[in-house]
């Protein structure tokens, strides 16, 4: 048997009950609008700011003997680049990537250091003016180009330009046939 009392409204207990549930009943409804209001602003705020994107790339030489640089811009800064160069019979390739486990990266004002790990040398990237002006330091050569000696000098690549500016990346050291 069924009693009426704890699902009825009789008597004073069971309105007492009845206004609790209704209360409750009224809270969980208010707070499902108000979580169903602030999912899309904490989702709108979780979103990734737009991101501007520009890719450049340059060379200059021949066949055989060229240099050639491609570089990742992500809002103004330098989030990556590759390098590469051939002096037949050999070649020298690199890429560099802002956050990698193998470089350090530091932003001033239009300069952007990178402090390759294990004294391997540096970058430095000075940008502004629509070009991208990248100065090696006592770049290992024989990690990334398998001869011996380090690399110093630049590249230059600008935007409205499919040539690049290059000094003392390509000059020739001891090279055994």
């Amino acid at each position: 048997m069924i009693s009426d009392r704890g699902f009825g409204v009789r008597g004073s207990h069971n309105k007492i009950e009845a206004g609790k549930l209704a209360y409750a009943a009224c809270c969980a409804t208010a707070l499902a609008a108000v979580s169903l209001d602030v999912v899309p602003a904490e989702r709108a705020a979780a979103r990734p700011a737009v991101t501007k994107v520009e890719r450049l790339a340059c060379s200059l030489g021949t066949e055989d003997n060229q240099a050639r640089i491609a570089v990742e811009v992500l809002n103004g800064r330098v989030h990556r680049f590759a390098y590469y160069s051939k002096w037949k019979p050999r070649t020298c390739s690199m890429e560099i990537t802002r956050g990698d486990a193998y470089s350090t990266w530091l932003d001033q004002g239009a300069t952007t250091a990178i402090l390759l790990l294990e004294e391997m040398g540096s970058f430095f990237i000075d940008h502004g003016q629509g070009r991208y002006h990248f100065t090696f330091s006592d770049v290992d050569r024989t990690r990334y180009c398998g001869m011996d000696g380090k690399m110093n000098g630049y590249i230059t690549v600008r935007r409205a330009s499919p040539r690049c500016e290059l000094d003392g990346l390509m000059e020739h050291g001891p090279v055994e046939e």
